[in-house]
């Protein structure tokens, strides 16, 4: 096996979590903006409301 490429692939795979802690860390409570993944209208294609706080797909999330 390639070392290199192996150690690269680690030291790649570390970045990104650092940069998500970094975030998480930043973040005023540590929350993501946009945690309503059924407001896509990819995802939600019946148009049903958002599970995690009811609103539409038209409406904005009120947990943002």
């Amino acid at each position: 096996m390639n070392w290199t490429l192996l150690l690269l692939v680690i030291g790649l795979l570390a970045l990104a979590f650092a940069g998500i802690a970094v975030k998480i860390l930043l973040k005023k409570n540590g929350k993501f903006a946009g945690t309503c993944a059924s407001q896509s209208p990819f995802l939600n294609e019946d148009g049903k409301a958002c599970s995690l706080c009811g609103a539409m797909p038209s409406e904005s999330c009120a947990k943002n």
